[in-house]
């Protein structure tokens, strides 16, 4: 066990998640005990309060973060951290979500008008801490894709300005950006070079060179949206899609 202490100590954790994903169930054990404070005071910001190691939303949390090591893409481009903070957050608020689900349906039971009364109360709480919580995730997700955005040099004003106009050509372009975000080697050109392997790709579409370069910056975009870490995004957009 000591030897495997001193190997994996000397392992980035994005090593190590590699290692773990290969089946070294030691490994795993071992980044979820180390990793627990990182769990705890995600957990905790999402929260607002301290977490503690009985409380529920830390359990949740540490099983999150569990999924995140789990499901980690080294390609995607975020950190094994950013990604598992993303991944906690969400299961959090969807626990949320539960829960005030489950007061509701309480709230129909027979039983004292004062006890239903807080329940209202704590109903109408909870409502407005989990949209307070979503709005939170949502600007940090934002705020994320913009910093992603920035490598190549756009902005989202220029993805206003430079999308489609038309539908036809909004739809090829969309159409270039799901094969560049499900090709692995056209992404991982994209990412290292900051710009689309358009070569490659006018030999697999039938679109002319020209139309792929208008649309450059929309393409990139939307690639990064399809292959990165963010839902809420997506889901704002994903009828677009």
């Amino acid at each position: 066990m000591f030897g495997l202490y001193k190997f994996s100590s000397k392992l980035t954790l994005e090593e190590k998640v590699n290692q773990i994903q290969k089946g070294n169930t030691e490994l795993l054990s071992e980044v979820l005990e180390d990793y627990k404070p990182f769990v705890k005071k995600a957990a905790s910001k999402v929260c607002q309060r301290y977490i503690y190691d009985s409380d529920d939303e830390f359990s949740i949390a540490l099983i999150a973060f569990h999924d995140a090591l789990m499901k980690y893409q080294t390609d995607k481009g975020a950190s094994v951290i950013s990604f598992s903070e993303v991944v906690i957050k969400r299961r959090i608020i969807d626990y949320f979500r539960t829960h005030q689900k489950e007061k509701q349906e309480i709230l129909f039971e027979p039983g004292d008008s004062q006890e239903t009364a807080g329940y209202l109360e704590y109903d109408q709480s909870m409502k407005v801490y989990t949209a307070d919580l979503e709005s939170e995730a949502r600007k940090d997700e934002i705020a994320r894709y913009s910093a992603v955005l920035k490598e190549f040099g756009l902005t989202f004003s220029e993805l206003a300005s430079n999308s489609p106009k038309h539908k036809d050509a909004r739809r090829n372009a969309i159409f270039i950006a799901k094969l560049v975000s499900s090709n692995q080697e056209w992404f991982s050109e994209l990412k290292s070079k900051n710009r689309l392997p358009i070569k490659k790709i006018e030999k697999d579409v039938d679109v002319s060179r020209k139309t792929i370069e208008r649309h450059r910056k929309y393409i990139i975009a939307v690639s990064i949206l399809l292959n990165g870490h963010f839902p809420y995004l997506y889901e704002y957009v994903k009828e677009q899609l």
